[in-house]
């Protein structure tokens, strides 16, 4: 009887969409390996079926056959994919398990529309940023951002090496077990002998409490002391985010303005339970309340029975030399909260701040705080402790204090020679921002769209006046991300802006000329490219142009809506066909490159949008 062969099992295709990213900064065996396990978890292998064999994967990825089956081998320690003795490797059944595929339309869930969510929402949160940044800012060559930092600027070195004393076994041994609700002691410690004696404070352990960034830690503050029967005083001009932690507490606002010397004190604090302040560097003027102005503040405070809440958001600039003392630090200091990040410059990647108090509020903030989110990850706390305690923070801020500082003066100098006449500067000693006034017959939000289109950055400051009419010719520019080198360009940039704004004048080809790009260099040029832009609406816009001719777009502030499309070009004309956006249909263009900005026109030359365009590395 003649035995039957076993059918072998049938291979899986391999997905198109199964593609390496040249531009990722992740290695090809660690790309390989995620694409896989997404490749396999969103169903595109089937459980029980036969993966490609690692010879044909190579071929489609572009690789050698050896990254491959390092890859697998990882993929199969890590139990995602199994090898069946003499049938080949599989995707692990036990791995797929209970994953239900999700059926999409346009993007969105469709559980995402059966029900009004904005009608079920109870207590909207205001907008807190001033300017609502792009999520690409800094790929744009000028961005004149605050707040937003280059990141040349992060201690790599320093930090990976205080990274590493804080991963040993003994470390994590501390970090990992529950100490309830108390804060790592040796960040503690180094908060206390190392960084607030910069500042001028004195304090005991118990008097500080280690917060995720300065913004919680004014969070906790307002719900401490703030609720409908206080009357609390803020700057005005001031910082939108504590104008709406108060709101949402019902206090009874007072706008005080501030001048040259920094926020104002009269008799209209004197019927106020707290004030809260930005010494340091005004928020958002940049103005350093002089040493006159903190004492005449510290004695109302004593007088008018009210607390001053300081937040020192700035501490980098807050290492020059002739740095005047926080409040907190001074004679009088007692009334004051004191409220700070260890550094902005870390902030985005660690936030970890900080509260230094009297004992009984720091007990009521702990409380707070182990109600609503309990201590900062005890990792980052052990690791920023290491960090302070080799040195590595004092070195690292007053580098930094000086690099922003040449920035500073570098913006200053840019100013004063490309718009002297139209601009005058607001007096700033140090910081991190100028406050600018335009031309008064130009609004301030026109000139950042008119300039973002160009590749500059700027901020209007309407949004920081909460009472009164706000200056609709005022913008500031911040040197925090973006380098020295690039300060000079960028100036020169916004004051052509500026210029042609006001002169009223609209680019147009030169038909005769026949000045755009065309055939292979305008291929080149293309391929590969990341286009940023504005929407007709207002939101951020970011394309990338694959060298297949696949074209990926992602919108809005937090790349909430995305489509994908292709692109290509025809009789020297660059096309353009999204799946959703633009109805779906086909759009052509003539295109010119100047330095950074990008063109696109209609084939009589005129002007239909412009972006910024981030070449390709080749």
């Amino acid at each position: 009887m003649r035995k039957m062969s076993r059918k072998p099992p049938s291979r899986e295709p391999i997905p198109a969409a199964l593609r390496l990213d040249g531009r990722s900064l992740a290695g090809l065996q660690e790309q390989i390996r995620q694409r896989m396990i997404d490749a396999i978890l969103d169903g595109l292998f089937a459980s029980g079926r036969k993966l490609p064999s690692t010879r044909a994967l190579a071929q489609h990825l572009g690789v050698a056959r050896n990254t491959v089956v390092l890859a697998f081998q990882q993929l199969a320690a890590d139990g995602y994919i199994i090898a069946r003795e003499r049938s080949g490797l599989f995707v692990n059944e036990e791995m797929v398990k209970g994953r239900r595929a999700i059926s999409r339309v346009g993007g969105r869930t469709e559980a995402s529309h059966s029900t009004v969510w904005s009608d079920k929402i109870k207590g909207g949160v205001t907008e807190t940023d001033a300017q609502r940044v792009p999520p690409d800012w800094h790929k744009y060559p000028f961005p004149f951002l605050e707040g937003r930092f280059d990141p040349a600027l992060f201690p790599v070195d320093e930090w990976r090496e205080a990274s590493r004393l804080a991963s040993r076994a003994s470390e994590i041994q501390h970090w990992v077990s529950d100490p309830g609700e108390a804060d790592d002691p040796l960040l503690i410690r180094e908060i206390c002998t190392k960084v607030l004696p910069r500042r001028g404070i004195h304090a005991q352990p118990g008097e500080i409490l280690i917060t995720a960034g300065a913004r919680q830690g004014l969070h906790l503050v307002a719900e401490i002391f703030a609720d409908g029967a206080s009357t609390v005083a803020l700057e005005e001009p001031g910082n939108p985010a504590m104008l709406a932690l108060l709101k949402r507490r019902g206090a009874r606002l007072v706008h005080q303005p501030v001048d040259d010397n920094g926020l104002i004190v009269d008799d209209a604090l004197n019927g106020c339970g707290l004030v809260y302040t930005t010494p340091s560097h005004q928020r958002p003027t940049g103005v350093v309340m002089s040493l006159a102005r903190r004492e005449q503040l510290l004695a109302r405070a004593h007088s008018s029975d009210f607390i001053v809440i300081e937040d020192d958001f700035e501490c980098e600039s807050s290492y020059q030399d002739d740095a005047l003392p926080a409040l907190r630090g001074m004679p009088g200091g007692e009334r004051v909260i004191y409220v700070a990040n260890l550094s902005r410059v870390l902030a985005p990647g660690l936030r970890l701040g900080y509260i230094v108090a009297p004992p009984d509020v720091i007990v009521e903030a702990r409380r707070l705080r182990t109600l609503l989110t309990r201590h900062p990850p005890l990792n980052n706390q052990r690791t920023a402790a290491y960090f302070i305690s080799l040195g590595h923070y004092d070195a690292t801020m007053l580098r930094i204090g000086r690099e922003l500082h040449a920035r500073l003066i570098a913006l200053r100098d840019g100013l004063n020679h490309y718009l002297h006449q139209s601009i005058a500067i607001a007096p700033v000693r140090a910081g991190t921002t100028i406050w600018v006034e335009g031309p008064r017959d130009l609004d301030a939000r026109d000139i950042a769209r008119a300039a973002e289109a160009r590749g500059v950055l700027i901020e209007p400051v309407s949004a920081y006046y909460a009472a009164g009419r706000p200056p609709a010719h005022i913008f500031r520019m911040g040197v925090t991300g973006i380098t020295g080198t690039r300060i000079r360009s960028g100036v020169e940039t916004l004051a052509e802006t500026i210029k042609e704004m006001a002169d009223g004048s609209t680019p147009r080809l030169d038909m005769a000329r026949r000045e755009w790009l065309r055939g292979d260099d305008l291929r080149r040029a293309m391929s590969g490219a990341t286009l940023l832009y504005r929407t007709v609406y207002g939101e951020p816009c970011t394309i990338e142009l694959r060298r297949d001719g696949r074209m990926i777009g992602r919108s809005g502030f937090a790349n909430e809506d995305r489509d994908e499309g292709r692109w290509w070009i025809e009789d020297d004309l660059w096309c353009r066909q999204w799946s959703d956006w633009a109805y779906g249909e086909t759009s052509t263009f003539l295109t010119r490159i100047l330095g950074d900005r990008i063109q696109w026109f209609s084939q009589d030359g005129k002007l239909r949008d412009s972006a910024i365009i981030v070449t390709a590395k080749e």
